[in-house]
């Protein structure tokens, strides 16, 4: 093959190599963990995307704080798998975990509880000597939430009060793509709010529409798109700050 057509062939290899490379949706990056030293077991009851002691429970306790990839909120509730890059201590799979908080500390893209920590571990005898390390080498990529036989669920935060003030958090979030704006929609004539993300995972209003309310969600994926989710179960008229509504749906992907 002549010299001047090799060469363009190989330009063309090279480009689809690196057009593939940053195409890649479910590579791994590589980065450090470290975890929650004076916490519990499980994760917090504090952390920035406001899920209270829900967030220190969820997913068996495999919780992480985040830094990057918390994303001004935008971050929380989605999953990562990650695993760490030590050979005698650690196993092929790793652990999921979910972000229920903000944190950063010494070059990390995740703060771990110590169960989700301990978790990398090849067993749990080793479980004791991985943790004693501190900070790993990792890498990590995001997957799907799922969460087996629970609804997405609407959590009333305890400053709310109603018909003045409606604060909430979604629980369960599935799938991998991330909510990016809530509506909340009066059922008689359909006249919808957009709401504010005042931190985290909280979304609130101060004039919330009257009667039962509906809510819809925007879920946008990576790649650009988006749609939008509409529970089939109402949030009730007279709803009560600190209770729980199911929303009668569930985002597989």
């Amino acid at each position: 093959m002549a010299l001047s057509l090799l060469f363009p062939l190989v330009t063309t290899l090279l480009l689809m190599q690196t057009l593939a490379d940053t195409s890649c949706t479910d590579c791994f990056v590589q980065s450090r963990a470290s975890y929650y030293p004076n916490s519990e077991v499980n994760g917090t009851d504090a952390g920035a995307c406001g899920f209270g002691s829900f967030g220190a429970t969820i997913n068996g306790g495999d919780v992480s704080a985040a830094s990057n990839l918390y994303r001004n909120g935008v971050g929380c509730g989605s999953c990562y798998q990650v695993r760490c890059t030590n050979n005698t201590y650690c196993s092929d799979n790793g652990v999921t975990v979910v972000i229920t908080d903000q944190g950063s500390g010494d070059d990390t893209d995740f703060i771990l509880s110590q169960r989700a920590f301990g978790g990398m571990a090849q067993t749990s005898d080793e479980a004791p000597y991985l943790l004693a390390l501190g900070i790993v080498d990792i890498e990590y990529r995001r997957v799907s939430c799922s969460y087996p036989n629970k609804n997405i669920t609407i959590k009333m935060d305890e400053s709310s009060s109603n018909p003045n003030y409606l604060a909430f958090v979604i629980w369960f979030q599935q799938g991998m793509r991330d909510i990016t704006a809530v509506q909340l929609c009066e059922t008689q004539n359909f006249v919808c709010k957009l709401l504010d993300r005042t931190h985290g995972a909280v979304w609130t209003t101060t004039s919330p529409p009257s009667g039962p309310l509906s809510l819809r969600m925007l879920f946008s994926a990576e790649d650009g798109e988006q749609t939008w989710v509409v529970p089939v179960s109402n949030i009730p008229e007279d709803w009560k700050a600190g209770e729980t509504y199911d929303s009668g749906v569930q985002v597989d992907k």
